[in-house]
């Protein structure tokens, strides 16, 4: 537990020099009559729920008269973020011909209440903005739309589940499911928890109700477990996936596949189950890297599309984004898009790589395969396409399970989700492992192709049981000659471990049940 604290403390403190870019529906109103617009950008107060003061900004189109009306774009700022953040790309958007508001969200910097994490009154403060927007701007009222990135992204989604004027909404880089983010296979991701927690102090005020749960989820206590997962479930878009489908609201979400604060698979099962118009854009990098020069005013991807979809669905222009394949992947390989139908259809083809024999491997120790590091990692692999690597001949076996394909005579283009399937068998009732999938040139150094992490507690010391495990997804080129390896281990920064000391997990492959991780293949 001592290591444990030694390590939250650590991230939390490297937390605070990052910035991290990271109520019910109102009832049916007359729209008000446009507003003239005032030149340039203004800063504004406007009253969220119950009173509470939020900070804006509103750029509208220039020499906007007073007879016509815009659609509106309203943008919540990312977690620690001031209200500065979308500047550049609201003048953008208003030189485009959309109202812009852009509001520093609850509990951070100048705007007032507390950090809430997307709870009731972050929804209830997205409608009370749109309001005071269709009071005080020349907006449209029949074409509103959301974005934003991180924490404004899962705000726009839960308000698009509460509020039925929203028609368009673009969450880049943000969650549908708050518990798979940062709690996936029952682990928590410790540096992004502690990166958060860091940031939201260091920024905002927190509430006491986060406060708590910050406490809980990184002290390990699984005596709150349930109200911790009750918590999160209720500030995820997942849980009002039905309202969204309902509203009809023309969905794209965007994320980058090494994301470590939210990773890429719970968006894509989200968008599966999304039922009105949607598109699904993931790109290189970590968390708000695909974005980050956007904010800057510079040439991006993300932001491009952004406008292209508000294009669509809030001024009716027929620009063709809806005739595209709607997801669209951008290889950390080449850097080449790729379109699909939808999720189902990448990596359709999958190779299986067996894990025959028994392995068993001692705990409590990094054995040098890892995840990397939160923001640093993922985006020397964008830029410089350096993912973190290990050496296969040097991975201590005593710590670390190792398994190797045969080279193949042919490149391999993994796209998509790898599935680890295996038989466990553990010395103790509780336990960790962290699985991770390299590509292992000639002289065996392996390039992390894609990790997750994998907890258990209540098992019966000496008793198998099966583990099913999905990696994260990813779009990686295995070139020809080149091996796939799996890795697995039982400690990685990146996560807490629950490993008691001098425990042992042992890996087996029964003839009726036999282990192996699933690898998802594009067609050449």
């Amino acid at each position: 537990m001592g290591k444990m604290r030694r390590a939250v403390r650590t991230t939390a403190l490297g937390a605070v020099s990052v910035a991290l870019v990271a109520g019910a529906a109102p009832a049916a109103q007359a729209a008000p009559a446009p507003r003239a617009a005032a030149p340039g950008v203004r800063f504004v107060d406007i009253p969220g729920d119950g009173g509470t003061v939020l900070k804006a900004n509103v750029v509208t189109p220039a020499g906007a008269p007073a007879d016509r009306s815009y659609p509106v774009v309203v943008l919540p700022t990312s977690w620690a973020m001031p209200q500065i953040e979308y500047i550049a790309q609201a003048k953008q958007l208003a030189d485009a011909g959309y109202v812009v508001v852009s509001y520093n969200s609850r509990g951070f910097w100048q705007s007032g209440g507390e950090i809430e994490v997307g709870g009731p009154e972050d929804i209830a403060d997205a409608s009370r903005v749109i309001d005071w927007t269709l009071e005080n701007t020349p907006a449209d009222p029949h074409k509103v739309g959301m974005a934003g990135v991180s924490y404004g992204a899962g705000i726009s989604l839960l308000a698009a589940g509460h509020d039925r004027r929203i028609k368009a909404v673009a969450a880049l880089s943000g969650w549908s499911d708050l518990v798979e983010s940062i709690y996936s296979g029952r682990t928590q991701h410790v540096q992004a928890g502690a990166l958060l927690g860091g940031a939201g102090y260091l920024t905002g005020r927190p509430s006491a109700e986060l406060k708590g749960i910050l406490k809980d989820f990184l002290g390990s206590n699984l005596d709150q477990e349930d109200e911790m997962i009750a918590w999160g479930a209720k500030r995820s878009p997942a849980t009002y996936l039905d309202r969204i489908n309902s509203n009809g609201t023309a969905v794209m979400l965007g994320n980058a596949w090494g994301d470590t604060v939210f990773p890429p698979n719970e968006y894509a099962d989200f968008y599966e189950k999304l039922k009105g118009p949607k598109r699904l854009e993931f790109r290189p990098g970590d968390h708000a890297t695909a974005e980050a020069t956007g904010l800057f005013g510079l040439p991006n991807d993300t932001w491009t599309s952004t406008r292209r979809w508000f294009d669509r669905y809030l001024k009716g222009e027929k620009n063709g984004v809806d005739q595209e394949q709607p997801v669209q992947l951008k290889s950390r390989s080449t850097g080449g898009y790729e379109g699909y139908p939808d999720w189902k259809s990448v990596g359709a083809t999958r190779r299986k790589l067996d894990l025959a024999g028994t392995t068993t491997i001692r705990a409590n120790v990094d054995s040098g395969a890892n995840g990397g590091i939160v923001m640093l990692s993922n985006t020397l692999d964008q830029f410089l396409k350096l993912p973190p690597m290990a050496s296969m001949p040097l991975l201590p076996r005593r710590y670390a399970a190792v398994w190797q394909s045969q080279r193949s005579e042919r490149p391999q283009r993994v796209r998509g989700t790898a599935e680890l399937h295996t038989t466990l068998t553990s010395t103790k009732e509780s336990g960790t492992l962290v699985a991770y999938l390299y590509d292992v040139g000639p002289l065996g150094l392996g390039k992390l192709v894609s990790n997750a992490p994998y907890t258990f507690h209540g098992k019966t010391p000496g008793k198998p049981f099966g583990v099913d495990l999905e990696l994260f997804s990813t779009a990686y080129d295995v070139p020809a000659g080149h091996r796939l390896a799996l890795v697995v281990d039982t400690v990685d920064p990146l996560y807490i471990e629950h490993n008691p000391t001098g425990a042992q997990l042992t890996f087996s492959s029964p003839g009726t049940d036999p282990s192996y991780v699933s690898i998802p293949l594009r067609e050449q």
